[in-house]
């Protein structure tokens, strides 16, 4: 039950920023590793591995944040030489959250991405999420396939989809 949550926990720190899909570089496609550093010490770190191709790439960015429930008075993205930040202030399910978010590196081998977050009546979280590509995405991988550190298997692809079971597959 752990894993379940600390998988569900990982997908919606993916799509913890409002949507961006014009605003950051594409992936190279291929297979990613994302290492996340959660806030709790009772979870220890997450590793996932992604299969991206250019379509699903950009529906996971321009997916992030999109939702009935969000909605942002505030987002403001500064792009330097070497980082990308984004600050927001997002209303999620009635609670105000505010963000801040700062991306280094290269999407073509390897990123960083540290979000400080906090929701009303919280305290700040901070989450590392450190990528880097590992090649071609492997035999029987289709593009949107995320394989969680316990070996749970779901594409992102479906789980976007209307209806769709909310562990993912197998």
């Amino acid at each position: 039950m752990a894993h379940f949550k600390a998988a569900r926990f990982l997908v919606l720190i993916f799509f913890a920023t409002p949507a961006l899909s014009a605003e950051l570089p594409a992936r190279k496609p291929g297979l990613w590793e994302i290492e996340t550093t959660l806030p709790s010490p009772k979870l220890p770190k997450q590793i996932i591995r992604q299969c991206v191709d250019a379509a699903t790439d950009q529906m996971m960015q321009s997916r992030a944040g999109i939702g009935s429930q969000r909605e942002c008075s505030k987002h403001d993205l500064q792009k330097s030489a070497g980082s990308i930040t984004i600050d927001s202030t997002c209303t999620v399910a009635g609670k105000t959250r505010t963000s801040h978010v700062v991306i280094t590196g290269s999407f073509d081998s390897s990123y960083t991405v540290i979000v400080t977050s906090q929701s009303e009546g919280t305290e700040s979280r901070n989450v590392t999420m450190a990528a880097k590509w590992i090649g071609p995405c492997a035999a029987g991988q289709k593009p949107g396939d995320v394989i969680m550190a316990n070996g749970m298997k779901m594409n992102i692809m479906d789980v976007q989809k209307p209806g769709a079971p909310a562990g993912g597959r197998q």
